[in-house]
């Protein structure tokens, strides 16, 4: 059976590394570093892959055909794009993504390459909360936004979580002087209801990435980011593929299996506060 190839969850590769990913994809081979020094070969010879899914904040290389990225993807069979705007680009705590404007502009030539639009989810991911000049502030309102340029073009399936506070992002943010809050799941809860009626009205699908707790929202469901039940429904050839659970990632996943060929040794440069990958913490 073929695999579903997954480009990536660890760094973003199309936005900083599009050199070291095309090369890989023109020798048929991604060599990935483990965290342990150890390597290991993935073969990306189009005749194995099921799927390449693309995960980005800025598609502008792809787009743009760098390093003839675009024409290389699309030897193929089927691409899919997991496209993450949360509206704090060009800002001081994402200070290398491009602003949400800028960034929604991609989506249609997103498209265009994928073929079809729901081979494109976007991922409002993470909700975030923070104090600043006294005051708290949240991405929350941007949602409506998104998700009206989402329904605009044909786009279903919207991801989204709540920022997780892990201990090298807390690091991060006392460096930075960013007072993060991360809210009772009460509140959590309470702002989902509003997300889910936004997503109701436009027509589109609300999904949570591993926070299963948000389920029991009415709207919302637990988010199979790597889907192959989906994969296989919107392949060109109805191809099957694994629909068993990846079990590298966090027990509340829902992905079914992929092979990864990022790797946390590629440091993504967006610096994102809230960064859980980033090695240098």
């Amino acid at each position: 059976m073929k695999r579903v190839i997954s480009a990536s969850r660890r760094t973003d590769l199309t936005a900083s590394f599009p050199d070291w990913m095309a090369e890989a994809i023109r020798n048929r081979k991604a060599l990935v570093f483990g965290p342990s020094g150890r390597t290991r070969v993935v073969d990306l010879d189009p005749d194995t892959v099921h799927t390449f899914v693309l995960w980005s904040k800025n598609f502008a290389n792809l787009t743009g055909n760098r390093q003839g990225l675009r024409d290389l993807l699309r030897e193929y069979a089927q691409l899919y794009f997991h496209f993450t705007v949360t509206g704090l680009g060009g800002t001081s705590w994402e200070r290398d993504v491009p602003p949400a404007r800028e960034a929604l502009r991609q989506l249609e030539p997103l498209i265009a390459i994928a073929g079809h639009p729901g081979r494109v989810s976007l991922r409002f991911d993470p909700v975030i909360t923070w104090r600043e000049a006294g005051q708290e502030m949240t991405n929350l309102h941007q949602f409506a936004d998104f998700a009206d340029t989402a329904a605009s073009l044909g786009i279903r399936d919207i991801r989204f979580s709540f920022a997780q506070w892990y201990g090298k992002s807390r690091r991060r943010a006392a460096r930075q002087g960013f007072g993060f809050i991360d809210p009772p799941e009460a509140e959590k809860i309470r702002a989902a209801h509003v997300l889910a009626g936004i997503a109701r009205e436009r027509g589109l699908r609300l999904y949570s990435c591993s926070q299963n707790y948000l389920a029991a929202v009415p709207g919302v469901e637990p988010s199979a980011c790597i889907d192959g039940r989906l994969l296989q429904s919107l392949h060109p050839g109805q191809e099957g593929v694994s629909t068993a659970k990846d079990r590298s990632q966090r027990s509340e996943c829902r992905c079914t299996e992929s092979v990864d060929i990022g790797s946390y040794t590629q440091a993504c440069p967006h610096g994102c506060v809230y960064c859980y990958a980033n090695p240098k913490a």
